[in-house]
Order: structure tokens, then C-alpha cells, then sequence
């Protein structure tokens, strides 16, 4: 029942039936010659008989016999069954419509048949014709809606992906700005105060600026900026950041918080555990809408092997991408103490 009350499917068989409807006058009014408003007012009145039976046929009918059953020998009998039933209902019931148009004075006959069986013979053709002309038109039309639902629950699908990988983003991120300022506030350092002002504006930017689904690139810049300036906090002047950015245009759009789990990466999974000359090398660049973005921090070189193990930052990033961005690539490279992220993103080959 819901089907029938589908709006759109409603003017699906209006629009078609005016397709049938100027179709049968171009075919039927050059036999009659100056009968030209009679074969309009004829159609007209065939129409409000061949669209209801075919909606029936169609949307109720048609998906009742094709009803997964035990056998499919009942579907067979069914499609026989109702076949006949449509075809007196075609042949007999259209016939039926037209006398009675006729009785009402809105139906003209044109043509005047020796019997009844000539007339509902000939009444068949163009019945039949409609079925041939609706179920043509029906499967391709349930054709390209199947593609349209199926590529909405791909967009959909991924959407909540996408919100679930920033919904694990944000509190990891959170996490661990909050451990830095605990380090703090456990050896009693004078800074406490300041990490938790710097925090302040950390969360009053995720709570207000990462709604939506683009911002400004000056404001991912700003909030990296604050987060190098907690993160410094943390350290004496053996650690060495250089974070610069060379921007065509400040208010090219991209999404939040995209460009910081790769400079969280290098504090807590580089810096914060290398025990020799610490660094952190932040630089984006951004020129017709390409973006590069190198982040470069020490490692430990007493560490063993050259694997590289990517954090949970670091996979989320990757799936972010894939879902946003049609042209990316996200390289990591690791040698005897530097660790290397590199970040390309055509802007413009967003999803």
C-alpha cells in the first residue's frame, strides 16, 4: 500500500500516460481528418481507463506474482491467472469504457465495427500497446531509481563513516592534550595555567569551528598553532620546531581538523620519545588548490628496524582521505633518525 501512495511513482504513470496520449492522437488523427477534437476528447477519455489499470498491473499485480513463494510453480500459475484476468479486463473492460463514454456523451465512435468481437479485437491492439509502452517505461524507470537509492546508501554509508572516523579523531586528539597538561600539573609546573589557557582555545575550536563540513585553511593553520604552542610547553629549548606555510589564498576551504593528526603524530610518536636533539618540521604549502603538507620530526635511533607502525591518527587519516578526496597520497618515510610524513591533496577532486 505504501507504494501506491508514492507520489513520485503517481507522476511517473501521468507522465507516461500523457506520452500514450499524444502518441495515439498523432497515430489515429490523420485517419480521421476533421475529426480532429473528437480523437483529442477520445483519448482523453482512453486515458482515464489505461492509467489506473496499468498502475494496478504494474505496482500491485506484478511484484504479487513475482512474491518469493515455496515453489515457483505458484508463480507461474499466477502470472497465467492474472495475465487472463488483464487481458478481459483490457479487451472487455476498455470496450465497456468506451460505451460508456459514449452513453455520456464525452466518448466519439469513429469507427463502427460489424460486431462486438471486431470491436474488442481491435480495442486489444491499443490495449496491449499501453502494457508494451508502461512496462517499458516502468522497468526503466525502477532501472535508474535502483541506481539512484543504491549510490544515496553508498553517499549515506560513507558520511557515517566519515563522522564515526572523526567521531574517534577528536577524543584521541583530546586524549592526548590532556596527558601533556597532566605531565605538567604532576611536577607542579608553572605552566599548568598556561597549557590549560592554550587548551581552552584547543576545545573552543572543535566545539564551534568542526561542525560543518569545510573551513577556512587559516583556521586548521591556527589550531596547529596552538597545538605546537601546547606542546612546546612540554619541553626545554633542546626541543626545535620550525612550523611555516606558504598560502596562495587563506580562505581556501578544507575539512577541520584534517591536517593535525599528522603533527600530533610527530609530538607524541617522534619528539616526545627521542632523547637526542629532538626536532619538529611543520610545512604546508598551497597553490592552486593543490596542497602539500610535510611534517618531519627526530626518532629514536636506538630503535630497532626500519618498520613503520602507523597510529591510530595516521589510519583514520588514510580512510578520511579516501572517503573525501579522489586525488591524495599519503607517504611515510622513515630512515636512520627522521621520520617523514607527506601529504598531497588536489583540493579540487573533492567527492
Amino acid at each position: 500500500m505504501k507504494r501506491s501512495l508514492d507520489r513520485k511513482r503517481v507522476k511517473f504513470y501521468l507522465w507516461v500516460g500523457l506520452g500514450y496520449f499524444f502518441l495515439g492522437v498523432v497515430t489515429i488523427a490523420g485517419k480521421y481528418p476533421g475529426q480532429f477534437l473528437s480523437v483529442i476528447f477520445n483519448n482523453i477519455w482512453a486515458l482515464a481507463f489505461v492509467i489506473p489499470v496499468n498502475f494496478l498491473l504494474f505496482e500491485f499485480s506484478v511484484p504479487f506474482v513475482l512474491r518469493k513463494r515455496r515453489t515457483v510453480f505458484y508463480n507461474i500459475f499466477l502470472a497465467i491467472l492474472l495475465l487472463w484476468l488483464y487481458l478481459m479486463a483490457y479487451s472487455i473492460g476498455a470496450y465497456a469504457w468506451k460505451l460508456f463514454g459514449i452513453a455520456l456523451h464525452v466518448y466519439t465512435r469513429l469507427k463502427v465495427f460489424p460486431n462486438t468481437g471486431y470491436a474488442i479485437e481491435n480495442q486489444m491492439g491499443y490495449s496491449m500497446g499501453s502494457v508494451f509502452l508502461f512496462g517499458i517505461l516502468w522497468h526503466i524507470y525502477n532501472y535508474i531509481k535502483l541506481k539512484q537509492e543504491a549510490q544515496q546508501f553508498r553517499i549515506e554509508k560513507q558520511e557515517a563513516e566519515l563522522n564515526y572516523l572523526k567521531s574517534q579523531t577528536n577524543p584521541h586528539f583530546l586524549f592526548n592534550t590532556l596527558n601533556n597538561i597532566y605531565s605538567l600539573a604532576k611536577d607542579k609546573s608553572d605552566l599548568a595555567p598556561q597549557s590549560i589557557l592554550q587548551l581552552s582555545k584547543i576545545l573552543r575550536f572543535m566545539l564551534y569551528e568542526t561542525a560543518g563540513e569545510f573551513i577556512p585553511v587559516e583556521k586548521e593553520l591556527k589550531i596547529i598553532s596552538d597545538y605546537v604552542a601546547l606542546e612546546k610547553l612540554r619541553y626545554d629549548e633542546s626541543l626545535r620546531i620550525n612550523f611555516n606555510y606558504d598560502v596562495e589564498d587563506m580562505k581556501q576551504a578544507i575539512p577541520p581538523l584534517l591536517l593535525i593528526p599528522l603533527v600530533e603524530n610527530a609530538f607524541k610518536h617522534g619528539a616526545s620519545e627521542t632523547t637526542r636533539d629532538p626536532f619538529v618540521d611543520i610545512h604546508l604549502s598551497l597553490e592552486d588548490r593543490r596542497l602539500s603538507f610535510v611534517v618531519k620530526n627526530s626518532i629514536d635511533d636506538s630503535a630497532e628496524g626500519n618498520e613503520i607502525k602507523e597510529s591510530i591518527g595516521l589510519s583514520n587519516l588514510r580512510r578520511q582521505l579516501e572517503l573525501l578526496y579522489k586525488e591524495h597520497e599519503l607517504s611515510v618515510r622513515r630512515d636512520l633518525r627522521t621520520f617523514t610524513a607527506h601529504l598531497k591533496i588536489n583540493l579540487a577532486s573533492h567527492v
